[in-house]
């Protein structure tokens, strides 16, 4: 008999709208940061927003972020969003204590004051997107999800994803640099086989691992540099499809803390590629976590988003032959979340 779909449980629609708000005012404390004057950046098809300030005698630039709607209106407000800091800093953590006090599992010491010191560098903000299971954690606030301890359970590795284009053509870099971040934390790097390019770190008390990650575009996955994050980075194939068009989200610790995850609609049809490329030896335990947390997702997603869902199941499968036979095989395995996306359509 097929194992059912996992229960969904729901946070309250106080929780939801407290999460919804944090998100918010963490993106009007990103523009209240602007020194000095905006100004947009035209790189292809795409606009840019930094803020252009001087030091000295010399011009400074700060990367805010690609031009949308929502951009633009922030940058308008930026003056009066300055003048409220400190209010919003306390509404913020009034926020946090609503989230925790209405059963939101949030992320643990260790993990968030990591993704603070990273948020506080620049990483999220130059590109960088948070994947793997500390991202699944995370849509908890997005789609509302009450997660039991089972569909939460994690490692404390830490997965980093952006794209090489994106962080050649920012122009900035991190500062700290990720290795003095990472040093500060007691994480030493794991040789690579290519001298001098370190993509992962250990922590030596916990074992954590810190990688950060690349879409391949090439027959094979190799090693290549994301010049904003000042780091080397492991490509993978179908990273490309996860980490398209993120979004901004709120980890729930301190007073929140701005980070970008994929798209969740992305992030569940990718856990079922994932679980195919990890069928085999060692490997399949992962698969079978990839599985659970795309059908907890399809579960959702089915419900409340049904056409984002569609869209990117129909996205995956007109890439390719393999990525059609990829999803097939790990829907094979998951027949209730099969049929709920066969009912999209």
């Amino acid at each position: 008999m097929a194992k059912p779909l996992p229960v969904l449980r729901r946070h309250s629609a106080t929780a939801l709208a407290a999460y919804h708000d944090l998100v918010s005012l963490l993106l009007d404390e990103a523009v209240s940061q602007i020194r000095g004057i905006p100004t947009p950046r035209v790189r292809g098809s795409r606009t840019y927003w930094y803020d252009r300030y001087r030091v000295g005698v010399e011009m400074k630039e700060r990367y805010l972020g690609e031009e949308s709607e929502e951009l633009l209106r922030r940058i308008e407000q930026h003056e009066t969003l300055k003048a409220d800091r400190e209010e919003r800093r306390r509404e913020r953590a009034r926020l946090v204590r609503l989230l925790r006090s209405e059963r939101f599992l949030g992320i643990d010491s260790a993990t968030g004051s990591l993704l603070a010191a990273f948020e506080r560098a620049g990483v999220f903000r130059l590109g960088g997107v948070l994947v793997g299971t500390t991202g699944f954690r995370i849509y908890e606030g997005e789609l509302g999800l009450n997660l039991t301890l089972d569909q939460a359970a994690m490692t404390n590795d830490i997965d980093i994803a952006s794209f090489e284009k994106l962080s050649l053509a920012l122009g900035e870099r991190v500062l700290p640099s990720i290795g003095d971040v990472l040093h500060d934390f007691k994480f030493e790097p794991v040789p690579a086989l290519e001298a001098g390019r370190i993509w992962r770190w250990r922590q030596t008390r916990s074992q954590t691992l810190v990688e950060f990650l690349a879409p391949s575009f090439d027959s094979e996955e190799g090693l290549r540099d994301l010049a904003a994050l000042g780091v080397s980075a492991q490509t993978l194939h179908y990273l490309n499809f996860l980490i398209a068009e993120p979004i901004h989200a709120a980890a729930v610790y301190r007073d929140g803390i701005l980070v970008q995850l994929p798209r969740p609609e992305r992030f569940a049809i990718h856990k079922l590629i994932v679980a195919d490329r990890r069928r085999d030896g060692p490997e399949s335990l992962k698969a079978r976590k990839d599985r659970l947390q795309a059908e907890l997702m399809i579960g959702v997603l089915s419900q409340d988003r049904p056409t984002d869902l569609l869209e990117a199941y129909e996205d995956a499968i007109a890439r390719g032959p393999r990525w059609r036979e990829r999803l097939e095989r790990s829907l094979g395995k998951s027949p209730d979340a099969a049929a709920q996306i066969a009912n999209l359509s």
